[in-house]
């Protein structure tokens, strides 16, 4: 008993002269941690001025300086257990570290894709809110942009939350960074009538009609007899709702009706439509 007594005391001793002896490792050691505090504060701060300035995304943001803080904690952490000669405390935090990291990589690679996707269009801004933009078979204003998903709200009035990565990997349409939009038409008139008068007339319709437009291009583009189909494309204005666009193509067909009416131009059919189902213009 005495021996086992004799023991404990001499472990606990050559503790106690360990502990003295790192006692100066020790205070260095929280001095590091708390130097590396305030440096990573200061470093938070600069980092969150300098990505908003970049990105104009507070997600983006929060999520740079909040990495850059951690990083420069983590940095003091390790040297201060460096300072305390704890190297392979510091091999093991590392190690374990790297397969835990490997291994949330697998298990959230969806989310980490989001994630990913969402910096890459905070930087490169294909889109902001308040655009107007089309992908994934939706189209309405951006409302907001986060990391992980973008909300789009529809005409309809419906909100559409739409993963990044989804954004990132298909075809976007922003309708909002284009001033000007070509409205196309397409239809077939009977072979009866004169088509140099077919022309002239719509030309005359659609210049005389209310409608904001530039380069008016009318073709004819194919003879399906006893048919021949027609293209009517020109450039006009339009604003962040679509709405400029949707009225003139509404007023452009509002006056070729008119113009086939007045000077009774026969047997207009558009493209599917049965050909008993051609009622010849009333004049």
């Amino acid at each position: 008993m005495e021996n086992w007594i004799e023991i404990i005391e001499a472990k606990l001793m050559r503790w106690w002269v360990y502990l003295i002896k790192m006692l100066p490792n020790a205070v260095l050691a929280v001095l590091a941690i708390v130097f590396f505090i305030v440096v990573a504060k200061l470093v938070q701060r600069v980092t969150r001025r300098i990505s908003f300035r970049v990105s104009k995304s507070e997600s983006i943001t929060s999520l740079l300086s909040g990495i850059a803080y951690i990083v420069v904690v983590v940095i003091g952490l390790m040297t201060a257990l460096e300072i305390l000669q704890l190297e392979k405390t510091v091999s093991s935090l590392l190690a374990g570290a790297g397969i835990i990291g490997l291994a949330l990589g697998f298990a959230f690679q969806d989310l980490t894709s989001n994630f990913i996707s969402g910096a890459f269009i905070a930087f490169k801004r294909p889109f902001e809110v308040g655009h107007v933009v089309e992908t994934n078979g939706f189209i309405g204003k951006i409302e907001e942009i986060r990391l992980r998903s973008t909300t789009l709200r529809t005409f309809a009035g419906l909100h559409v939350i739409i993963p990044n990565k989804d954004i990132f990997q298909r075809p976007i349409i922003n309708h909002s960074l284009t001033p000007e939009r070509k409205v196309e038409l397409e239809f077939h008139i009977a072979s009866t009538v004169d088509l140099r008068f077919i022309v002239n007339k719509i030309r005359e319709g659609l210049l005389h009609g209310n409608i904001d437009m530039r380069d008016l291009q009318i073709y004819f583009s194919a003879i399906e007899d006893p048919r021949f189909k027609i293209y009517i494309s020109f450039w006009t204005k339009t604003n962040t709702e679509l709405i400029e666009f949707m009225q003139a193509k509404h007023e452009a067909i509002l006056s070729i009706n008119k113009a086939f009416v007045e000077s009774k131009i026969y047997a207009v059919q558009f493209p599917g439509q049965p050909k008993d189902e051609v009622v010849p213009a009333k004049g």
